[in-house]
């Protein structure tokens, strides 16, 4: 059968209430700040010890290495084993990631640690997205809780590293790590209650298929490689930006205030869609995304000014903020419930994957021919693969409420 002609299951799950939803928001927000602070702490603590930047560089990408690596057979663990477990396990190497540094606080350890803790947010990412994808009942509520669970990492990447900063100051970097293994401990405290949903129920005479059979779906396809370009943006925004800034003489502080208002645009847009769930078409909102987004990028190298480049990062933090909780959507709509989460570790290894790779090959674009022209060569790329966003539209959808 065909991954994007699945039928809906014949028994409803049990309804995710919100308060449970909230309750797995701020387990998610507590395992991610462990990490998000672990990766603000640890190449810091390098640099103060003489590590180069190379070191460095090495250092943060293990962060997502390992989730590169594991983000299949996460997926695949969570496929059989719910969500609990996964959770658990995750939890428990998170927490010793952390208290490792406590420990031994010396580099080869410090790339144990993002090895452990990365690793662990990816996995518990999968299994988490996984429950609440099987939780909705219906396509409105799936746009709907993704995009409050998508709220959960950008708290976390404002709480992370302000509490590592805070602690790092006060009482040193082994405190720091003490107190960021303790992060994970209340995620279990947040979840451990949390109802798990029947196992799929697999009909007889079904095989199992291979992880590569669901690349022969076209809107998988589709969907991974209009994952890849909008996630390249984020990271290429991230990259040529203080570069872009500093040919312009921009100071620091404002360059950092120009990422900041991408960051607060993103959580602002998927604060709103919520409430916009139901009249909303997740291929027409991803479609429409990536053209602004091109758009955006034709004109933010001609931007001389930090106020200018402030207003462009704002409007790209509201396109690109609001494409995540439609690409979980349409995830979970082509994609048997049995695979889901094998096809959201396929999703996060492609994304980890281009955030190793990306950054370098920008860095080598950029010197060799200029970061304007990086920003104008995504942006061709991502307008392109706007028709693809436009083709996801899963086969039989019913007309939204007002619509013909």
């Amino acid at each position: 059968m065909s991954a994007a002609n699945v039928p809906e299951p014949a028994v409803p799950h049990p309804v995710l209430t919100q308060v449970a939803l909230a309750r797995l928001i701020a387990g998610h927000v507590s395992l991610h700040a462990c990490m998000a602070g672990m990766r603000m702490a640890a190449p810091l603590m390098a640099l103060r010890e003489g590590y180069s930047a190379l070191a460095v560089g090495l250092l943060l990408s293990l962060f997502a290495l390992t989730q590169v690596f594991l983000a299949l057979p996460a997926g695949r663990y969570a496929d059989r084993k719910g969500f609990k477990r996964p959770v658990g396990l995750a939890v428990l190497v998170a927490s010793s990631g952390a208290a490792l540094a406590f420990v031994f606080p010396v580099f080869p350890v410090l790339c144990l640690s993002a090895l452990m803790t990365g690793g662990s947010v990816g996995a518990a990412s999968i299994s988490l997205q996984r429950h609440v994808g099987r939780s909705a009942q219906d396509t409105a509520q799936l746009k709907s809780m993704f995009s409050w669970l998508s709220i959960g990492p950008a708290l976390a990447n404002f709480v992370g590293p302000l509490a590592a900063g805070i602690l790092i100051d006060q009482g040193g970097f082994r405190l720091t790590f003490l107190c960021l293994a303790c992060f994970p401990l209340l995620t279990w405290a947040w979840v451990r209650h949390t109802l798990e949903l029947p196992p799929v129920v697999v009909q007889p005479g079904d095989k199992k298929g291979r992880t590569w059979d669901l690349l022969r779906e076209p809107m998988m396809r589709r969907l991974l490689v209009v994952n890849w370009l909008l996630s390249s943006c984020w990271d290429v925004h991230t990259f040529v930006v203080p570069v872009l800034g500093h040919e312009r003489g921009i100071s620091a502080s404002s360059i950092g205030a120009i990422l900041g208002g991408f960051a607060l645009a993103a959580t602002a847009v998927r604060v709103v869609l919520p409430f916009l769930a139901a009249h909303l078409r997740e291929w027409v909102v991803v479609s429409g995304a990536m053209l602004c987004t091109a758009v955006l990028f034709a004109v933010y190298p001609l931007m001389q000014t930090a106020w200018a480049m402030g207003v462009c990062s704002a409007l790209l933090g509201l396109s690109l903020g609001s494409v995540q909780p439609m690409i979980m959507s349409t995830l979970h709509q082509i994609t048997p419930e049995a695979r889901h989460g094998e096809a959201l570790g396929m999703r996060l290894m492609a994304i980890n994957a281009s955030s190793v790779l990306m950054p370098m090959l920008f860095g080598s674009a950029g010197a060799a021919l200029g970061v304007s022209l990086v920003f104008w060569t995504v942006g061709t790329a991502v307008a392109l693969g706007a028709r693809s966003a436009w083709r996801l539209r899963p086969p039989n959808v019913p007309p939204a409420p007002g619509q013909p």
